[in-house]
């Protein structure tokens, strides 16, 4: 398998990374809507656990669409997936720190991790549109924690909305590969 064939069967399998830049997407707009309806520490609570949930329920999401996530065991690509879903958890620890130090950072550095962690879906799926991501998350990130005094929940809003117009971006981009399963026919 070619690496090219590896990041089609990759791109054609997860939807581009559709539905698990959704279903992180929905996931911080919930946040977004605690950190300004309810309370910080629920806000940041959600974010935390409901992360560990967007395989099952990415996988879960593209079921209810009627999209078999098939990913070939043979490519290549699987470690780095895999690699790369644990790039983020690791990064928490960094978060961690960012907000006990000033509790403003907390969305920032979480920003500035995720962007960092969909850099290796540039590789991954052979799509571009990732490094804008990664670009956009991490100097939001930065902007927000050090120039743009802003309401707390401020960078969750955008990360959502960002998130969410990337899922749609990606699903664009792909749903010319993604086609339905050819019949066979007798010759």
């Amino acid at each position: 398998m070619t690496v090219a064939e590896a990041q089609r069967d990759m791109r054609v399998g997860l939807l581009g990374g559709f539905m698990g830049q959704l279903v992180s997407g929905l996931l911080w707009l919930v946040s977004a809507a605690l950190a300004t309806w309810a309370t910080t520490q629920a806000a940041i609570l959600f974010l935390l656990v409901s992360g560990f949930f967007i395989f099952p329920l990415t996988k879960l999401g593209l079921r209810l669409i009627g999209h078999q996530s098939r990913v070939s065991p043979a490519n290549p690509l699987n470690a780095l997936g895999m690699q790369s879903a644990f790039v983020l958890p690791l990064s928490l620890l960094l978060v961690g720190a960012a907000t006990f130090y000033r509790i403003e950072w907390f969305y920032p550095a979480f920003m500035i991790a995720l962007g960092a962690h969909y850099l290796p879906f540039v590789t991954l799926y052979g799509m571009r549109m990732f490094y804008t991501l990664a670009a956009i998350l991490v100097g939001a990130g930065v902007v927000l924690a050090l120039y743009l005094p802003l309401p707390f929940g401020a960078g969750a809003w955008f990360t959502a909305s960002v998130l969410i117009a990337f899922a749609f971006m990606g699903r664009r981009t792909v749903s010319s590969e993604v086609v339905a399963p050819a019949t066979t026919s007798a010759s």
